[in-house]
Order: structure tokens, then C-alpha cells, then sequence
């Protein structure tokens, strides 16, 4: 694949660079700016190169089934760019950021053909454009017919061929322009490959995975028994796995429609998936003063649910890690948001920490990535993944991803 640093001849070039902006706002304010951060290093080379840098990206979901058109503008209000063009413009001083309210049509024409070399242009929200999320090719045309050159850096966006991270970027390499990956996109393939393809050296290789449904992770469930030496499960699909034991888990939340899969899978496993010993349940989950939160081994009585892994388990789970050469972990232990509840994914965050610099340890995005973050110990991971759909995608087709394998 080509990179954003192989690209030469820029300036003046239309280099539509497809960013992933789905950043947090309320009332119009960002309330993190990581993922505009993220994609600097490649806006930055594209500008210092004397390009002119036009950017698109999502921001939030529009609900187009919806029946109300009021609904529908509602929607778009709350998921508008603007405040994330005054955002970036904060980011890059002395460098002139223009925003486009229009999605297509001869606004967005006009604003691409005003721009100056090194300077950017961010496009409205991709998903005020009914045909973004189906691949519409008169979309993608429109789109394409802006650039000279395309880049991918939307890693959280690479599992999902719609017409800004897949259409485009067809259409331009029939016409026999330029397609690459951006500095952002580089690391995370680089680094998920990793675990994708794990080596001798990186024996013993242990999966942590956790989170709500057993249902949401089957595939990459499949895919790690064939690559780790380990799977240790946390989070509230662990429930699954124990019902499927025959072990009583209360009120926890349980999908009986995977249980068959969940004995199948205990059971090709041979050993090699490791559940919780013990675990944090209460009677009530809002956080009231009277509820009750106590540790059980094994069994969990009625009108209780899990809701962390327990001090045996944590310790268990910490021993195990530390033997780990290679680690992959996507999705919380517990309930993090509650304080009661951090202390089974604080652990792993700790279990991590004590192997830094000894292993290669990644975060698959999502929740564990927002844990990570919340908790301080970003810095004691090899690799923080920014897209937790994503990296799951990547470990369980392979490697291939849409929005990566069309830069090939």
C-alpha cells in the first residue's frame, strides 16, 4: 500500500482525506478531542507538502427510517461539524480551516475549487447524505470527482464500506489516481497484524475479552482459539459460558440463545478459555445507599446479577497476563462506570502495567480503550486502538478490513 509519506507532487492537488471525527459534543462544545489529535501527523504532512486538504468524516448516526422529517433535522442538529471545524482550527494555528455545510451540489464545489494550497476544508457530516452508508455510487462519484488523490486515515471506520471509505477511493484507482493510508491508519494496521499474525516470539499469546454479549464477539471467539494460547473472560458475557456449565447466575444478564454455542465453544477450547472463580454481584444496580455488593465463589443466588470479576479472579487473570508474551484485550471486566464495579478492569489495566516493555500489549477500542484512558494507563500499552469495531473485525476476518483492503 502506499503511504501518505510516499505521496509526492502535492501541491496544488484536491487530497480528499477520509478522517474520523465522531468526536463527543454537547450543546455544539467537544468534550474530547483525541480523535482530531490522531489525525494531525497526516493533515499536517499533507499541508506542509502544499496540498489542499479536503476532510470528511462522520459524526454521530442518522436515523434515516425515521418517519418524522422533524426527527430527522433533530438529528442532524445535534451531529452538525461545525463545532468540529472551530475545534481543529484550534489545533492547527496559522493554519486556515474552512467548513462546508453542504454534503454535495455546487456549495461544495465551489468551496473545494476556493481552496488554497496548504490549506483544509472540512465537509458537513458524511451521514447527512442518505447514500453514505450504502455505498451509493452516484455518492461516491460526486465525492470523487473533488480529489486528485485519496487517503484513508479513519481506522474506526475501515469495517464499514460505505461510499466515503470505500466508494471513493474505487472509483479514483480505476482512474488510475493515487490511493493511501494515512499515519493513523499505518499504526493501527501495523500494530493489529501483530494479532493478527502472532510469531514464535510472541508465544504465549493470551485474548482478554469482555463486555455485554457473547453474540457481539462469536466470530473473533472462533477466530482467537485458533491463534491464542488463552482466552480469559470477563464482563457479562462470562454469564453465558457459566450458565452454559450449568451454574446459576441470578439475575445476571444471560443470552439463552448462545448457550449452545457457549458448550461448543468451552468445549473445543479444551481448557484454554479461562472464566471468572469469583465474582462482585449486587441486588440493585442503580446506586442506591441501601443496596448490597458482595463477592461470591462459583454459584449466584437469585435476585442478584454479576457485575465484576472478583479479587480471586483478578489475581487470577493478573498471573495469567503475566506470562503473556502477546496480549489482546477488547472489553471491560465490570460495570467500570461505577466506582464499585472498576476495581476486576483496573486489574487487567495493572496486569498490563507490570509487563511493560516485557510484552506487546494492545487495546481493541472501545470501552476497554475508554477504561484505559479514564483509569491513566494508556501509556503502559504497546498500541491503543482507536476503533473498537474495528480492530475486532480486523482479529476475526484476518486481517482484511474493507476500508483497507481497497487501498491495496
Amino acid at each position: 500500500m502506499l503511504t501518505v509519506k510516499d505521496l509526492k507532487g502535492l501541491e496544488g492537488k484536491r487530497v480528499y482525506v477520509r478522517v474520523d471525527f465522531n468526536v463527543p459534543q454537547t450543546d455544539g462544545v467537544i468534550r474530547d478531542t483525541n480523535r482530531i489529535k490522531a489525525a494531525l501527523p497526516t493533515i499536517t504532512e499533507l499541508t506542509k507538502k502544499g496540498a489542499r486538504v479536503i476532510l470528511m468524516s462522520h459524526l454521530g448516526k442518522i436515523k434515516w427510517k425515521e418517519p418524522d422529517p422533524a426527527k430527522i433535522e433533530a438529528m442532524k442538529k445535534a451531529n452538525d461539524m461545525a463545532p468540529v471545524a472551530k475545534a481543529l482550527a484550534e489545533l492547527v494555528p496559522g493554519t486556515p480551516v474552512h467548513f462546508c455545510p453542504a454534503t454535495r451540489g455546487e456549495e461544495l464545489k465551489k468551496a473545494v475549487d476556493d481552496l488554497k494550497d496548504g490549506e483544509i476544508l472540512l465537509v458537513q457530516n458524511t451521514r447527512y447524505e442518505k447514500g453514505e452508508e450504502k455505498n451509493d455510487p452516484a455518492l461516491a462519484k460526486e465525492w470523487a470527482s473533488l480529489a486528485d488523490v485519496f487517503v484513508m486515515d479513519a481506522f474506526g471506520s475501515a469495517h464499514r464500506a460505505h461510499a466515503s471509505t470505500v466508494g471513493v477511493p474505487t472509483i479514483l484507482k480505476e482512474e488510475g489516481k493515487p490511493v493511501a493510508e494515512g499515519y493513523l491508519m499505518i499504526k493501527e494496521v501495523d500494530n493489529l497484524t501483530r494479532c493478527v499474525e502472532p510469531s514464535k516470539e510472541d508465544r504465549p499469546y493470551i485474548a482478554i475479552l469482555g463486555g455485554f454479549k457473547v453474540s457481539d464477539k462469536i466470530k473473533v471467539i472462533d477466530t482467537l482459539l485458533k491463534k491464542c494460547d488463552k482466552i480469559l473472560i470477563g464482563g457479562a458475557m462470562a454469564y453465558t459460558f457459566k450458565k452454559a456449565m450449568g451454574m446459576k447466575t441470578g439475575s445476571s444478564p444471560v443470552e439463552d440463545d448462545q448457550l449452545d454455542y457457549a458448550k461448543k465453544c468451552l468445549a473445543d477450547a479444551k481448557g484454554r478459555i479461562i472464566l471468572p472463580i469469583d465474582s462482585v454481584i449486587t441486588d440493585k444496580f442503580d446506586e442506591t445507599p441501601d443496596r448490597t455488593i458482595k463477592t461470591v465463589d462459583g454459584d449466584i443466588p437469585d435476585g442478584f446479577e454479576g457485575v465484576d470479576i472478583g479479587p480471586k479472579t483478578q489475581q487470577l487473570y493478573k498471573d495469567e497476563i503475566e506470562k503473556a508474551h502477546l496480549v489482546f484485550w477488547n472489553g471491560p471486566m465490570g460495570v467500570f462506570e461505577q466506582k464499585d464495579f472498576q476495581a476486576g478492569t483496573i486489574a487487567i489495566c495493572e496486569g498490563i502495567r507490570a509487563i511493560k516493555g516485557k510484552a506487546f500489549t494492545v487495546c481493541g477500542g472501545g470501552d476497554s480503550a475508554s477504561a484505559v484512558k479514564q483509569f491513566g494507563y494508556k501509556a503502559d500499552f504497546s498500541h491503543v486502538s482507536t476503533g473498537g469495531g474495528a480492530s475486532l473485525e480486523m482479529i476475526e476476518n484476518d486481517g482484511h478490513l474493507p476500508g483497507v483492503d481497497v487501498l491495496k
